[in-house]
């Protein structure tokens, strides 16, 4: 199954809260992110069977700043997740921006733990995306709600890995500021698709911004590498195009981009 098709069927599960009839065992990931948390269920050649999502702010700029709020999220995804399914999940893997070290990098393994999931590793997030995305050669740039992450990939090798401080968090503080209204009310205007073209001209400084950090990051690196953009950000209608023209070449943004790096995530479990 193409990376497109597992991507429309993974919404298609979490939207309808339905599962895909395929026998285990199963591989489970859990993406803490900054705006939301995604649990993800495969069968042992990726192909997605069952998944939950929860908006929330339980981490900030990568690091988890509300651990029993987290914990709890978590342990309500698999309930939810395991109901579906009707069995119980034990393990899982979770994600980490590029550099998180230490006791920031294992409070994502000891969330998941709280919530009943034995722990099976901690990945890079764009490192993750990655791997969803059966990438050999090419950049990934995941746009999460706090921080971006990159990951440089030549001959099926990771090569370089960054985490920048950027990310959806701020357009929405840009959006808040612009039409004098709390961040909580610009970030509902952000999700909606019916308002993309109005707010793109005024978050379109940000994206540039964002672009230019990463054309320095990967300045040294082959040119003709594609960039795929990935994370909840790229769901912003013309982002993609906004970001490959302030990059200087083309970034694909795949369907659903949110669920790519914990599609990518439940690939380690």
């Amino acid at each position: 199954m193409e990376i497109e098709q597992k991507l429309f069927l993974l919404n298609e599960l979490i939207i309808n809260e339905k599962t895909n009839p395929l026998p285990p065992p199963y591989k489970v990931g859990v993406d803490l992110g900054t705006a939301d948390i995604v649990l993800v269920v495969t069968d042992q050649k990726g192909i997605p069977v069952a998944g939950a999502l929860k908006w929330a702010s339980v981490v900030k700029d990568g690091l988890v700043v509300d651990y029993l709020g987290a914990i709890q999220i978590v342990r309500e995804l698999k309930a939810k997740v395991e109901r579906l399914l009707g069995t119980e999940l034990s393990k899982a893997a979770t994600a980490i921006p590029p550099g998180t070290v230490g006791r920031n990098a294992e409070a994502c393994g000891h969330v998941i733990a709280g919530a009943g999931l034995e722990p099976v590793t901690l990945v890079d997030e764009p490192v993750a995306a990655a791997r969803a995305l059966s990438i050999e050669q090419g950049i990934v740039v995941d746009v999460g709600g706090g921080t971006t992450g990159i990951a440089v990939l030549e001959s099926g090798q990771i090569t370089a890995t960054f985490d920048e401080p950027t990310g959806g968090t701020h357009l929405s503080l840009v959006l808040a500021g612009g039409y004098k209204i709390t961040f909580e009310e610009a970030e509902k205007i952000k999700k909606d698709r019916t308002r993309h073209k109005e707010i793109l001209p005024i978050v379109r400084p940000v994206i540039e911004k964002m672009a230019l950090i990463v054309k320095e990051k990967i300045i040294n690196y082959d040119h003709n590498l594609p960039v795929y953009l990935v994370g909840g950000t790229a769901y912003l209608e013309g982002f993609g195009e906004e970001f490959s023209k302030f990059l200087g070449r083309i970034a694909y943004v795949p369907p659903h981009p949110l669920l790519v790096t914990p599609l990518g995530i439940a690939l380690f479990g």
